[in-house]
């Protein structure tokens, strides 16, 4: 398993990080073997596997049962859990206490923050008790009706400086990685320039020191993948073919046999 401090360490001058989603113990165990560094338990479970139209409804019993179940099944990734939406934010002492449970209950290595102004103290404080935090910044869904939806972050001079300066502050803080989404690539190559701790890139060009997304995009399961995605496969049409033919099997009386 690579450590904390070896994803802290890693740049871009050496084999980019791998990150890659799983909520539960099938998909991690599937994702682990394939050498993926790091697994994110994220609360794109919202969209991807609990039916919902936003990570919003996500709970933290909802990240704390799939977190423990990523972790039964890995052996070598990193996994990292999402702090939910107001799971943190409203007192340093609510985000603690959560951070704490997907460290100590359902034991994640780390925990990953929808990163602003109102984190930098909280990410300090969670490094002082030996809690790893990874920031995050760009888009970042959890602000779903605060920035009119799904898009591009850091396009003007001044957004593009704010995320420059709330990086360097998180670092500052102990963040031991930053995942920076969708953003132009010029602002995510010069964020990756700006920090000594990796930049994990989703929708912000080849220029970050790793790239992360969600699994059912990656092995094509979604039925609707944002733009910068990728599908590397096509397992929504395997399931619906094993499905169809598991159906005529039993209606034509060829299973069981």
């Amino acid at each position: 398993m690579p450590t904390v401090q070896e994803i802290r360490q890693a740049s871009a001058d050496e084999e980019p990080l791998t990150m890659l989603t799983a909520y539960d113990a099938p998909t991690a165990e599937l994702v682990d073997a394939a050498g993926i560094d790091m697994i994110l338990v994220g609360d794109s479970m919202g969209n991807a596997v609990l039916g919902y139209d936003s990570t919003l409804p996500v709970t933290m019993d909802d990240v704390a049962g799939h977190t423990g179940a990523v972790v039964r099944a890995t052996e070598d990734a990193l996994v990292v859990a999402d702090m939910p939406f107001l799971s943190y934010g409203a007192t340093d002492d609510a985000g603690i206490e959560n951070a704490g449970r997907l460290v100590k209950e359902a034991g994640a290595n780390a925990v990953k923050i929808e990163s602003g102004p109102h984190t930098v103290e909280l990410t300090e404080r969670l490094v002082q008790l030996g809690i790893p935090v990874m920031a995050h910044l760009g888009l970042t869904p959890q602000r779903l009706n605060q920035v009119g939806g799904y898009t591009r972050q850091g396009t003007t001079e001044a957004d593009a400086r704010e995320i420059r300066d709330l990086a360097r502050r998180h670092e500052e803080a102990g963040a031991f990685s930053l995942v920076l989404e969708h953003v132009p690539s010029e602002l995510a190559a010069e964020v990756t320039a700006d920090l000594d701790v990796p930049v994990i890139g989703i929708g912000a060009g080849p220029e970050t020191d790793g790239q992360v997304l969600v699994l059912t995009d990656v092995i094509g399961l979604s039925a609707s993948p944002p733009p910068f995605a990728e599908s590397f496969g096509d397992v929504r049409g395997e399931i619906a073919d094993a499905v169809a033919s598991y159906r005529e099997a039993v209606e034509d009386g060829d299973f069981p046999d």
